[in-house]
């Protein structure tokens, strides 16, 4: 079988999409009669979608572009690349901390505006430079509040430049604190981040709880000249209350990966145009992601990196496997597995996880009569409570 594989919207890495292998075409078909799309930033909010589409993968960490409720309430599963892009967010993160502290803006501003000969320029130097005398981050405590793919990385390499580091993480994944130095105090309150912390910087995903956090009630309990770096989401800073206690000089610097007007031509901030997993390395990484995810999903129905639907996976070992996705509700797994009985079929292994309003099963057959599964399948096909069947047939 060949499967047709989309890309909406620009910078999709080609090389990454050299991953999917034989099995799969690119671009060949329109978008409405593709199975999988691979994306970026696009939109897809109001999309009218095809009955074709079974995935599609966000080459990227972060999915707010696609409607992943809607996407599952017609089983269309949602991939995206956790890490794809950590390294490219730790290294840009580590960089500004650094940029901030040697006050390279304003004194690369200075700087141009000193004219003549280099003669000239090197005297003036001589003169101006200690106004722009920096700091060192060595010896200097970090906190990071969320230890995710991205803030255990710094955490680490924070760690090898000398400085000293507090993180706060309730939901730490046991990967993610396994792979964190033992060196990170890790703390249960995020008051004590702002208290202790002469840099502070956000990585967890945008709610309730972290929406303004950068804010005149948290400014109060931080460190006279504490830097402050968001490149996470926009909406977790006040922007109104950051210029105050900026202008108060409680904090002596600000840098952000999301522009605004607020922002521009202040010395103490620097915004960058969200560069944060803007690199080659990032975009290959993320697109591999999503095209192995993609690939694994249309050939095994292995549910590997979703965001609306539970991680499944299985080996296939059967002559036949069939994929549910249903409503999550009382009595499906049961009705299933009798109408398996009900056609005399027998039940290899089977396997169910629910996630919020949607369930998702494999169920692996000892069956060689494709007929039969496929009469299966359309008995699935007409209960109420499932939304998508797929029959896959074992590739050799």
């Amino acid at each position: 079988m060949t499967y047709q594989i989309k890309t909406i919207g620009n910078n999709i890495d080609q090389e990454g999409l050299r991953s999917f292998g034989e099995a799969f075409e690119i671009d060949k078909v329109a978008e409405e009669e593709a199975q999988a799309f691979i994306c970026r930033t696009q939109d897809f909010h109001g999309y009218d979608w095809s009955d074709e589409l079974l995935a599609i993968g966000r080459a990227g960490a972060g999915f707010n572009n696609i409607p992943i409720e809607d996407c599952a309430s017609r089983g269309i599963v949602v991939f995206n690349a956790p890490g794809g892009n950590a390294n490219a967010v730790k290294e840009l993160v580590l960089a500004m901390m650094i940029f901030g502290s040697r006050k390279l803006k304003p004194a690369n501003k200075w700087l141009s505006q000193q004219l003549g000969s280099d003669q000239a320029i090197d005297l003036a130097v001589e003169d101006g430079k200690k106004a722009f005398n920096g700091r060192e981050i060595a010896g200097k405590t970090l906190g990071i509040i969320g230890l995710g793919n991205i803030g255990s990385r710094i955490a680490n390499d924070a760690l090898q430049l000398g400085m000293k580091v507090v993180g706060y993480d309730p939901f730490i994944a046991v990967e993610r604190a396994w792979e964190i130095s033992h060196r990170v105090k890790r703390v249960d309150e995020i008051s004590e981040i702002f208290e202790a912390a002469d840099y502070i910087t956000i990585h967890t995903p945008l709610t309730a709880e972290t929406r303004g956090l950068y804010s005149a009630e948290n400014f109060k309990k931080m460190k006279e000249g504490v830097v402050l770096l968001n490149f996470a989401r926009d909406e977790m800073v006040v922007k109104e209350d950051l210029l105050d206690y900026i202008e108060k000089g409680k904090i002596s610097y600000f840098a952000t990966d999301f522009g605004s007007e607020t922002y521009y031509h202040n010395e103490k901030i620097f915004v960058s145009p969200h560069l944060g997993g803007s690199t080659e390395e990032a975009s290959l990484n993320c697109t591999r992601m999503v095209a192995d995810s993609i690939s694994s999903y249309l050939k095994t129905g292995e549910i590997i990196n979703a965001v609306n639907f539970p991680r499944v996976i299985q080996a296939l070992r059967t002559p036949y496997r069939i994929t549910i996705i249903n409503k999550n509700v009382p009595n499906v797994v049961a009705s299933i597995s009798q109408a398996v009985s009900e056609e005399d079929i027998n039940i290899d292994n089977i396997i169910n996880r629910a996630s919020g309003e949607f369930a998702y099963t494999l169920l692996d057959l000892d069956e060689q009569d494709e007929g039969k599964l496929k009469e299966l399948v359309q008995r699935f096909e007409a209960e109420e409570n499932i939304i998508r069947v797929r029959l896959i047939k074992k590739e050799g």
